[in-house]
């Protein structure tokens, strides 16, 4: 900086990187452009997946987004702003995170051939705001109501799952998926509400996907703590404890001095007699299952597999919330308070060997608010892949049956809303109008995807479904199958509303945020250079 013809002032410490003007607009857009096309290849049923393997040699094989992108190791700080936008598609709509993230960078590249034609940032912006506020409006004529029909949340299911590993087996797990959702959801005041967290979900490796089970009730990871104990209770009474049963240590420091041979044999009477009365007042509740959140003694292992009743230690606490939930059983902290109303009830508790360790059913819980997933596959590999898509298509059933209405997918409604938004930019003029327009091009870059990573003409594509659209059939998209387009209604490929719309809102809100940057100081020598083209420059 320099002053009045004076020698340069320096106001930034030394070390530090200014990017300013177009050069900074350019490497922000760069970046984000390379993030969108390192999960590009995944999108759609055809998309292939990606090997990560991270710095200790842990291998993840997977084609959804966000788990590409959260285990990328990302220095850019624009690059970042974009795994964000995954970030929050995940976290709000569970499906659609490959779609937003290549949504984000073809509405930037966009801009670029804008900004080429000496149109302002803050004009590209305020067209951008306008297109997504619009094109948010038109999806509700769109939307396809879901009428509380079980039929077509198995299709949201089947479509989340479908170019996933489970998707050989989508009808299964789709089945799944939706009894599991309508077990846990409940209506409020005319509001749909679900807590997924009321669907407990463990996985296994060993045996096939088609192993995997809904249960009606809770899978423990547990066993009994004592050999003697019964290995399958039926009709069990539940006792759920969060206290030790145990000899209570004093809270203060205490030293005990004995003197005679006597007084540790009394000493050690009364210690047994303590855990003996714990275990009584169990027995006398009526409890024949004891879940214990924290440790029990052996001597009490011992009087409770003598008394037939089935224990389990060291319980998390989620587990027992679970566990309350499920059999209609109170969390007792203090045994003294434990009474038969405050017991648990379920049709059978089991344990059982799955795969190399023991886990623990609770079964047959007729009013049970939560349940419990099981989920199997060949090798490690496959069960976590096997969760990642059970996680996406339970999400979207969740949400699919919160919101009652569902859109088609292939392309087909991006298709639609990128046909609206070139009639409506007529309305607005000025240089906003090429803004909704470029925005209208960028809603084309899913369907022309689909049908890149289907090995077919993108261009040949995208010009039939153009032509389907103009001529008023607006559910039509990408065939990947077979080539060309399809009513993608008739084929029953739906997916929820919600997953679209916040797609498009954080993807035009990220882009924005980006384009309005035209001067980046970083003191961390983090890299700003020319370039971030391509993934060569992330480190994976």
């Amino acid at each position: 900086m320099y002053g009045n013809g004076q020698a340069p002032i320096f106001i930034l410490k030394d070390g530090t990187q200014r990017t300013r003007g177009r050069s900074a607009q350019s490497n922000n857009i760069a970046a984000a452009k390379a993030v969108a096309d390192a999960v590009r290849s995944t999108l759609g049923p055809k998309g292939m997946d990606q090997m990560l393997v991270d710095s200790m040699g842990d291998v993840v094989i997977t084609n959804d987004g966000a788990t590409i992108l959260k285990e990328m190791d990302i220095d850019h700080p624009a690059a970042k702003m974009i795994i964000e936008v995954a970030k929050t598609q995940e976290q709000h709509c569970f499906d659609g995170t490959t779609t937003a993230v290549v949504l984000s960078g073809e509405l930037l590249k966009r801009s670029e051939d804008l900004i080429d034609q000496n149109v302002h940032p803050t004009v590209i912006c305020e067209g951008f705001r306008l297109a997504a506020e619009k094109a948010v409006e038109l999806l509700d004529s769109h939307g396809i109501p879901t009428k509380n029909d079980d039929s077509v949340l198995m299709e949201v299911a089947k479509t989340a799952l479908t170019g996933k590993s489970a998707g050989a087996v989508k009808s299964f797990m789709a089945d799944i998926c939706v009894r599991a959702v309508n077990a846990v959801g409940f209506v409020d005041d005319g509001d749909r509400i679900i807590d997924l967290s009321d669907i407990k979900v463990e996985k296994r490796q060993g045996g096939s996907i088609k192993d995997s089970s809904l249960i009606d009730g809770i899978i423990l990871d547990k066993e009994r703590v004592h050999s003697g104990m019964p290995r399958s209770l039926s009709d069990a009474k539940i006792a759920l404890v969060n206290s030790a049963i145990e000899v209570k240590k004093t809270e203060v420091d205490a030293k005990i001095q004995i003197t005679d041979p006597s007084q540790l044999a009394h000493f050690l009477e009364e210690e047994e007699s303590y855990i003996r009365g714990l275990v009584t007042k169990i027995q006398e509740s009526g409890a024949n299952v004891l879940v214990c959140q924290k440790g029990i003694d052996e001597l009490a292992q011992h009087y409770m597999a003598k008394a037939g009743i089935m224990a389990i230690r060291r319980a998390k606490k989620s587990d027992m919330e679970a566990l309350s939930k499920a059999t209609g059983g109170k969390i007792v902290t203090n045994l003294d308070d434990l009474t038969a109303n405050d017991l648990g009830h379920a049709a059978k508790v089991e344990e059982k060997k799955i795969g190399e360790s023991n886990m623990t059913f609770i079964t047959g819980c007729p009013e049970a608010k939560s349940v419990s997933v099981l989920l199997r596959g060949g090798t490690e590999h496959v069960v976590d892949e096997i969760r990642r898509a059970f996680d996406d298509a339970v999400g979207v059933v969740s949400v699919a049956w919160e919101d009652g209405a569902v859109l088609t997918g292939g392309g087909s409604v991006l298709a639609a809303l990128s046909r609206d938004l070139r009639t409506y930019a007529e309305t607005v003029g000025g240089l906003e109008q090429m803004a909704i327009e470029a925005f209208a091009s960028a809603l084309e870059i899913v369907p022309r995807t689909l049908a890149e990573n289907a090995g077919l003409d993108p261009v040949t594509t995208l010009i039939e479904l153009r032509k389907a659209h103009a001529d008023g059939a607006s559910h039509t998209g990408i065939n990947v199958y077979e080539g060309g387009v399809i009513d993608m209604k008739s084929k029953n490929v739906l997916e929820p509303m919600r997953v679209v719309e916040q797609a498009i809102q954080s993807a035009t809100e990220t882009a924005i945020m980006i384009l309005r940057i035209d001067d980046v100081i970083s003191s961390k020598g983090v890299p700003m250079g020319e370039g971030m083209g391509g993934m060569g420059d992330f480190q994976m």
